[in-house]
């Protein structure tokens, strides 16, 4: 017999399984409380997959968080998955699958309506219903092509501040403003801000707020690397994972506080969502190296919960939805998604009826998510629709959005 449960205080298996998937380069690591149970560490609810035979140990693992994710301008409760590890004597048995189906299953029942992770291999993840939810840029260059900035900054009427995690409330109005531009930004609570935020795996990060007319404007999150030969700035990168801003003003009062580190940094790598407009901001943006990747995935937990949940444009329009779900067995079939005055109502039909729309659960979550538009979808076969009406009600009730998941956890 399997069982997906908790794992209750069988702390050092935890940290022995995980340290050996992430951190192999490090042999084996004697699990320390003082040391390894930081604030960051013990966040989340940790769940393994264990079998009814002598050895109790579980056979893999992983850690839970329950956030919020903005999705359609509105919150909704989400599964955030991490630390999936598996050591090597237990691997290519399946407990993987079961792990996830177990984690569904959990999910489903807290009402939980998305569950999102980090891959470490987007197939491997793709065949039990995970999609890909967003995209990521990456822009690295010198502190100086920022300069152009400092003309932009008022300094008599504005000022930068760093701030301590005590701090972490007057950043919140301004987050809120990055929330509304972007779907599947988290809600932070305290414990979030002052410890993935203001808390670093090895080292916290700096944190300095932008000020305005005594108001914070904006704000940013970096460190740096310690790859330096010697005391000088050389090899030294700065390291910005997040900038947030309530206007364009604000932005460029960051980028010109990035280039003031041209003292003290060779290098600048910027993350931020790829709707931001770096190269058409920048005057040299052949002196930018950029890089789009793909960020973390995202699955819908329960088709008909989470369809009748979301906020709809002002439209009206019913279609019948046919989803393929590897793995959860209740999102597997037909579904009659009725919108009347942007509320929606979402039914199960029986297997056998036709639908207007089929897709898989993966691309479901991309269409419901924003990162990607039924018109999209249809072009690279990942929806086959009935007809163009169809088409049409689709990209009316899920415009394509932009989406930036940044933070990792």
């Amino acid at each position: 017999m399997v069982e997906y449960r908790p794992i209750q205080d069988d702390r050092e298996v935890f940290h022995e399984y995980r340290s050996y998937a992430f951190r192999p380069e490090e042999g084996p690591q004697a699990y320390d409380p003082d040391e390894h149970d930081t604030p960051r560490a013990l966040l989340g609810a940790r769940r393994g997959i264990f079998t009814d035979d002598a050895n109790d140990r579980p056979r893999c693992v992983c850690r839970h968080y329950w956030l919020e994710a903005r999705v359609r301008g509105e919150d909704h409760p989400t599964g955030g998955m991490a630390s999936v590890a598996t050591p090597p004597e237990y691997r290519r048995q399946g407990h993987v699958g079961r792990l996830l189906e177990g984690s569904l299953a959990e999910y489903r029942e807290r009402g939980v309506r998305f569950a999102v992770l980090w891959p470490f291999n987007y197939a491997f993840y793709r065949q039990f219903g995970w999609e890909t939810a967003n995209r990521l840029a990456s822009y690295e260059c010198a502190p100086e092509v920022f300069a152009f900035a400092r003309e932009h900054v008022d300094h008599d009427a504005s000022q930068f501040r760093r701030l301590a995690a005590d701090e972490h409330t007057e950043l919140e109005e301004v987050y809120e403003r990055h929330r509304d531009r972007y779907a599947m930004a988290f809600r932070r609570d305290e414990r979030w801000w002052r410890r993935r935020v203001f808390g670093g795996h090895d080292v916290d990060p700096f944190v300095y707020a932008y000020e305005r007319d005594d108001e914070v404007q904006g704000y940013l999150v970096y460190s740096f690397d310690d790859e330096t030969d010697d005391e000088t700035r050389r090899g030294r990168t700065m390291t910005v994972s997040e900038l947030a801003y309530a206007d364009r003003e604000a932005s460029l009062a960051l980028l010109s506080f990035v280039a003031d580190h041209e003292s003290q940094a060779e290098r600048v790598h910027l993350e931020v969502p790829d709707a931001f407009p770096l190269l058409e901001t920048v005057p040299a943006p052949d002196r930018v190296e950029t890089s789009i990747e793909i960020g973390a995935m995202v699955r819908v937990v329960d088709v008909v919960e989470t369809l009748s949940a979301l906020s709809y444009p002002n439209v009206d329009g019913s279609i019948t939805i046919a989803v393929d779900d590897p793995l959860a067995a209740w999102n597997q079939g037909s579904f009659e998604l009725t919108v009347d005055d942007g509320i929606g109502t979402c039914e199960r039909l029986g297997d056998e009826t036709d639908a207007d729309v089929t897709l898989e659960v993966g691309s479901l979550s991309q269409l419901i998510v924003g990162y990607r538009s039924a018109r999209d979808l249809e072009r690279t076969d990942d929806l086959a629709v009935a007809d163009d009406c169809t088409l049409e009600t689709l990209e009316g009730l899920f415009p394509e959005t932009d989406v930036y998941l940044g933070e990792h956890f």
